[in-house]
C-alpha cells in the first residue's frame, strides 16, 4: 500500500469518525427540541405549599392563572404562596390574575403574597386577591391608578413629507391616532376610559382592604409606597422576607414544622437554552407594541 493511499484512509477515517459524531450530537439536540414544557420540583418533606411567581410586565394572565388553578384543586397543597415583583402591566391581564387569586382564598386555601423588590399597580392589584399581604422595607407597591401613553409623530411626519389621509365611520374611530394632533374632544373620551378603570381598581382595593371609598381616593393617586408606609397606611398587612412569608404561610394553614415548596419549572428545550431568554423578551416587546397604546395598571418609574 502506498503512502498516499494510507494517508487517504486516515483521513477518510477522521472523517467518518467526525461525521458520526456530528450526527450523535445533532441527533441528541433534536430530542431536546420538543421537551419543553414543566416540571414540579418539591423541595422539604413536610406538608406542601405551591409557589407561584409573578414576576417582570404583566403581559398575559393564561399561565398564572393556570398555575394557580392547578394548585387549588390539589388537595395535597395545602396552601399557595404567591412571589410578586412586578411593576404591573395589562389592565385586563391583571384583573383576571386577581380573580383567581381571590377564588382561591374563598374556595377555603389560604393565599399568600410575598413582595419582592416591586409590586406596584397591576401587581399590586393581583395581591388584593390574597389572604396575607407580606412586604420588604423596602418593597415598592401600590401606585394605584391606570396609564396610557400615545406617539404623537405629526409633526415629524410632516418635517419628512409623510402625509396620511384617514377614510372613517365614527368621529371618534381614529382616536389617538399617532397621524394626527389629539383633539379636546380625543383627551375627554380617553379620559373617561381612565377615570372609569381606575374606579374598577379603588373598587377592588376598598373591598379587599375594608377602607371606605374616600380613603382609597386619597392613597390612589398613583404613588408608590414602601412597604414600611404601605403597612401604615393599610396596603400592605406585615413587613417581612420571602422566608417570613413562607412561615406565616404555614401558619395560616396550620402545617407544623418545616413546609414543602412545591413550584413548577419551566423545561427548556435545545433551542431556549441556546437564546437564553431574548426569545421571550421580543415576544413581550413585539406584544407590547403592537397593542399600544394601551390601558395599564403599571409603574413607569424605572
Amino acid at each position: 500500500m502506498s503512502k498516499s493511499t494510507k494517508w487517504f484512509l486516515v483521513i477518510l477515517g477522521i472523517v467518518l469518525v467526525t461525521g458520526l459524531l456530528i450526527t450523535v450530537v445533532f441527533v441528541s439536540m433534536l430530542g431536546t427540541i420538543g421537551s419543553g414544557g414543566t416540571e414540579t420540583v418539591t423541595t422539604g418533606s413536610g406538608d406542601k405549599i405551591g409557589v407561584v411567581e409573578l414576576q417582570g410586565v404583566i403581559t398575559s394572565s393564561e399561565e398564572f392563572v393556570r398555575q394557580v388553578k392547578k394548585f387549588r384543586e390539589q388537595s395535597s397543597i395545602r396552601a399557595i404562596l404567591i412571589r410578586i415583583d412586578s411593576p404591573g402591566g395589562g389592565v385586563v391581564a391583571s384583573q383576571e390574575m386577581y380573580e383567581e387569586v381571590r377564588k382561591t382564598r374563598e374556595s377555603g386555601k389560604p393565599v399568600v403574597v410575598s413582595m419582592g423588590s416591586l409590586a406596584a399597580s397591576g401587581g399590586y392589584y393581583v395581591a388584593c386577591g390574597a389572604s396575607r399581604l407580606v412586604a420588604n422595607r423596602g418593597t415598592l407597591t401600590g401606585s394605584i391608578g391606570v396609564i396610557s401613553e400615545f406617539l404623537q409623530m405629526h409633526e415629524l411626519l410632516g418635517k419628512v413629507g409623510v402625509d396620511f389621509k384617514t377614510i372613517k365611520s365614527g368621529a371618534l374611530k381614529d382616536a389617538g391616532s399617532s397621524t394626527r394632533p389629539m383633539t379636546e374632544r380625543d383627551q375627554r373620551y380617553f379620559q373617561a376610559l381612565m377615570d372609569d378603570v381606575h374606579r374598577q381598581f379603588m373598587t377592588v382595593v376598598a373591598d379587599e382592604r375594608g377602607f371606605d371609598s374616600a380613603y382609597v381616593r386619597e392613597l390612589a393617586d398613583g404613588r408608590v409606597y414602601t412597604g414600611e408606609q404601605a403597612v401604615e397606611v393599610g396596603l400592605v398587612d406585615t413587613i417581612g422576607t420571602y422566608e417570613d412569608a413562607i412561615q406565616i404561610t404555614a401558619e395560616i394553614a396550620g402545617i407544623d414544622g418545616e413546609p414543602s415548596l412545591v413550584r413548577e419549572k419551566k423545561r427548556r428545550t435545545w433551542l431556549e437554552s441556546m437564546t437564553g431568554d431574548v426569545t421571550e423578551q421580543v415576544r413581550a416587546a413585539t406584544q407590547e407594541m403592537l397593542s399600544w397604546p394601551v390601558m395599564s395598571f403599571r409603574f413607569t418609574g424605572r
